[in-house]
C-alpha cells in the first residue's frame, strides 16, 4: 500500500457495511483525497464526534506518502 488513495480506501472498506460503494478521488494534484460512501455508511466513516475521521487523517499523515495530504469526506 504505497499510495495514500489505496490506504484510505482500504481503511474505509474495512469500516463500512457496503464496501463496493466506497470511492476515493484524488484532487489538487494529489494533495487532497475525497472519500465518498453510501449515505448509510457515512456516519460510520465519520464516527462519534469525528473520531474515526480524525483517526483516518492521523494514519494518513503518519504514512510515508500521505504526509501533507488532506482527507475530505464528501456528502
Amino acid at each position: 500500500m504505497s499510495e495514500p488513495k489505496e490506504l484510505v480506501e482500504y481503511i474505509a472498506k474495512a469500516i463500512v457495511s457496503e464496501p463496493d460503494d466506497v470511492e476515493v478521488h484524488v484532487t489538487e494534484g494529489g494533495k487532497m483525497l475525497e472519500l465518498e460512501t453510501s449515505d448509510e455508511d457515512r456516519g460510520r466513516v465519520i464516527g462519534r464526534q469525528g473520531r474515526v475521521a480524525k483517526a483516518m487523517r492521523a494514519v494518513l499523515g503518519a504514512s510515508r506518502h500521505g504526509a501533507g495530504t488532506r482527507l475530505e469526506i464528501i456528502d
